[in-house]
């Protein structure tokens, strides 16, 4: 074998019914034997370690994983081990369901490369329907009503620690709507009691015949008699007056009643001759002041 050059060059094939010299020798990577170009492939010269490396995966169709068949296994073996072992039918639908386009009629799988979400509405849609009009997009979401105690129960949190567990965070969370709620309830009680004080309060003042003009004037005495010159802070004291003062006369209109005054004393005559009696006897005849 060999050249006088390259004594070593060239070695026969493992195949015994071949055994050609070969030059260029091919060795089998799984068991490790030289053979000739026409012996170089496993089938070829019957291999009995080329499955050694074989990766063949079989794709589960109840969970859509791969199981990989073991050569030195028998593959119903590995089967079964796989069912009992890592099989889960519910992983079925999220490996083999792809998300879609959510605009009706519109079938376009969304994948890495043609997937855009949409700024108003927050979610994805295809390359074509990328666009609001495309996908009848509502706009942008409005804000949410806030609870009407969640500024008091945010200054709460902030002065009250985190509870460790979730009983006593529960505990805290209804203590703290417990304690908003009689607050509550107290200032609208606050606020009904005030406004039952200032109603009977008004109707009083109606009863008695005091107006909001009269309870501001500084004297306060703003009815007056039409008899005499007194005058009384409410209607109820007037004719109370009139009828201890004036008897029966207690109500004429004010243009039919004239009362002429003293110059000298100012009291008050209804009659003009009792008024003459009046000045002669008491201020000696004269009526200059």
């Amino acid at each position: 074998m060999g050249t006088p050059e390259f004594p070593d060059l060239g070695r026969h094939c493992s195949v015994g019914d071949c055994h050609l010299i070969d030059f260029l020798p091919f060795t089998c990577d799984r068991c490790d034997f030289v053979f000739c170009l026409q012996h170089r492939s496993y089938t070829s010269h019957k291999c009995p370690k080329a499955n050694n490396k074989d990766v063949t995966v079989v794709v589960c169709p109840l969970c859509a994983k791969g199981v990989r068949l073991n050569p030195n296994e028998d593959a119903n073996i590995t089967w079964e081990s796989h069912v009992n072992t890592d099989c889960d039918p519910s992983n079925y639908q999220r490996a083999t369901k792809k998300k879609k386009c959510p605009v009706p009629g519109c079938r376009e799988a969304l994948t890495f490369s043609n997937t855009i979400m949409c700024k108003d509405c927050s979610k994805e849609h295809c390359l074509k329907h990328r666009f609001g009009p495309d996908h009848k997009c509502p706009g942008p979401r409005k804000p949410e009503p806030t609870f009407p105690f969640s500024n008091m129960l945010r200054r709460s949190q902030k002065v009250e620690p985190r509870a460790n567990s979730s009983s006593s965070s529960s505990s805290w969370w209804s203590s703290s709507l417990l304690n908003a709620a009689s607050s509550f309830r107290s200032s609208a009680e606050a606020g009904m009691q005030k406004l039952s004080i200032a109603t009977s309060e008004a109707v009083q003042k109606a009863k008695d015949g005091v107006t909001p003009s009269s309870s501001g004037s500084g004297s306060g005495l703003v009815e007056q008699c039409v008899q005499c010159p007194a005058r009384f802070s409410t209607v109820g004291a007037l004719i109370e007056h009139a009828e201890k003062s004036h008897g029966n006369n207690s109500q004429p209109s004010r243009g039919k009643v004239t009362v002429d005054a003293c110059p000298k004393c100012s009291k008050g005559f209804q009659d003009p001759v009792l008024l003459v009696e009046h000045v002669e006897r008491e201020h000696g005849g004269t009526s200059k002041a």
